[in-house]
Order: C-alpha cells, then structure tokens, then sequence
C-alpha cells in the first residue's frame, strides 16, 4: 500500500514540534501509526484543525516522516493546510501548546481574527 508522499511544501513541522510529537510519540502503546491532523469547521479562518494519535493508516492519507514522527493527512484536510508550519509553543505556566502558522483563509469566514463581535459572522 503506498500513500502520497506529502512534501515541504504541503506541510512543515518546526524543530520544537518535531521534538514535542516524537517526544509525546514515545509515551504512548506500540501501535500507532502517527499522528493525524484534521480539519473541522470553525476558528478564526474559517477552519480549526487538531492532532491526534492514530492506529490507523487509510488508502487515501497523505504522509509526511519528519525525524521518526509520522503525520498523517486525509485529502479533505490537506485542502486547507497546504503550505502551513506546524510549531509548538511554550509560554510558560503550564500554557504550551502547537500552533499553525501561514494558514490560508477559507471562503465564508470572518476574515481576521476578532473582525466578528457578538459571536457571528455580518
């Protein structure tokens, strides 16, 4: 079974996500496969995407290996995360967290982030 090969140009992690992912990557049972990026609506571009460990690799993903850590993308959400940098962020105090950087803003959103007061979209 092969899966499309996703490129730098699809997908970048940065040093500190790659190491945080290969570090939480080694904390969990044997048989994952990687970990999956999704894509669900809502967030300030339109889109808000999440990570999660997964055991399951389907004909259709995309995959990028970056260090011994896998990510895994269906082709839906590829659409909205071509071109973005997955970073990890330590703030401190407990507020550490990854990020998505350069993501595209999608059709029907508010635009920047804080444009739509009152809870929706005019």
């Amino acid at each position: 079974m092969t899966h499309a090969v996703l490129t730098e140009s699809d997908l970048t992690l940065t040093t500190p996500a790659q190491g945080k992912m290969a570090e939480l990557l080694g904390q969990v049972e044997d048989n994952i496969e990687g970990v999956r990026v999704f894509a669900t609506p809502g967030g300030c571009s339109g889109i808000s995407f999440g990570m999660t460990f997964t055991d399951q690799l389907n004909d259709d993903d995309n995959v990028r290996e970056l260090e011994g850590v896998r990510v895994i993308v269906d082709p839906g959400t590829l659409e909205y995360l071509r071109g973005v940098e997955i970073d990890f962020v330590d703030g401190g105090d407990g507020d550490a967290r990854f990020v998505f950087n350069n993501l595209q803003p999608v059709g029907g959103g508010c635009g920047t982030c804080g444009s739509s007061q009152g809870g929706g979209c005019s």
